[in-house]
């Protein structure tokens, strides 16, 4: 043996013994978890029966549409009932079951999804003329569609949700991360989000797991609809953390709201940078004072 691969054999027995030692970090039963490739691939194919013709290279017309959806369907419910089968594995709230308890289970949700897409579709309609209204530089529903990061981040909320909501284990999750991460946006999937939704611009956007957004909601970016605290006791976690916007609230630039008691009023409006942890009323208007600024010449 060769210096080298006596250096290498080390290494290897040394990694070994980590897996001992810090084992809530392996998983090592013989049974595959979904892959980020795969789940980035199912919000492709979802997306593009989401929004036909504006996603991917396939050219889709009146003519071949029932064969490009029957096709992205059938490739989605495979993928579907495949990912959520391994994420029942390890699903942290029941046990795992049987492998044919966990096929059936995974069969029943992704044709439930698949069977939804219709409802979904009526609900992203509404966000994107949201986005067109709340937006004076938007133009058409194909650029809001393929150009604005808010749109995309609810499209993949939609679907995610509603896994969420009907007991799949992290593949929501995996998808809104995934979108997290193309778009700046993250809104876990268990947040209820009502109609007419709209994100301005995006980046740093944060809506967590208990938070209430009712309809015609419109956020811009930095916003954080957050927690007041990260206790990790069963009892908080089962237990609403985040705030309340009710209908027609729009929230500005870089403003925190926390707490699971705090109720931001119908129509109300939350200016740039506010930290706010209490509710406001209906029809207010939330603003910091005007800041003192203070200019200094330079020395020449």
């Amino acid at each position: 043996m060769t210096e080298t691969e006596h250096q290498l054999a080390e290494i290897v027995e040394r990694i070994l013994s980590s897996y001992a030692e810090h084992g809530n970090i392996n998983h090592l039963d013989d049974a595959n978890l979904p892959s980020r490739a795969e789940i980035g691939q199912l919000l492709d194919d979802l997306l593009s029966v989401v929004f036909p013709g504006f996603f991917g290279a396939d050219q889709v017309d009146e003519l071949s549409s029932r064969y490009f959806v029957g096709d992205r369907c059938v490739r989605s419910l495979r993928t579907l009932e495949r990912v959520i089968s391994r994420a029942m594995g390890v699903d942290c709230s029941r046990e795992p079951g049987s492998l044919m308890a966990r096929e059936d289970f995974a069969r029943i949700r992704a044709l439930d999804l698949l069977e939804h897409i219709p409802e979904i579709r009526r609900l992203l309609a509404t966000d994107v003329r949201a986005a067109l209204d709340g937006d004076p530089a938007a133009c058409s529903p194909p650029e809001v569609i393929t150009s604005y990061p808010g749109v995309t981040a609810i499209a993949v909320h939609r679907l995610a949700h509603h896994l969420h909501v009907h007991g799949v284990p992290l593949i929501p999750r995996m998808m809104s991360e995934l979108v997290h991460g193309r778009t700046g946006i993250d809104i876990h999937p268990g947040a209820v989000i009502g109609q007419a939704f709209f994100i301005d611009h995006g980046t740093g956007v944060v809506i967590g797991e208990t938070t209430t957004i009712g309809a015609r909601v419109k956020l811009y970016q930095g916003v954080t609809l957050g927690a007041l605290s990260v206790d990790p006791t069963e009892a908080n976690r089962n237990r609403k953390r985040h705030p309340t916007l009710e209908d027609g609230v729009t929230v500005y630039a870089g403003a925190t709201i926390l707490g699971g008691e705090t109720v931001i009023g119908r129509g109300s409006v939350i200016g740039g940078n506010v930290w706010l942890t209490h509710s406001v009323p209906a029809m207010t208007t939330v603003m910091l004072d005007k800041p003192s600024l203070r200019f200094v010449a330079a020395e020449d």
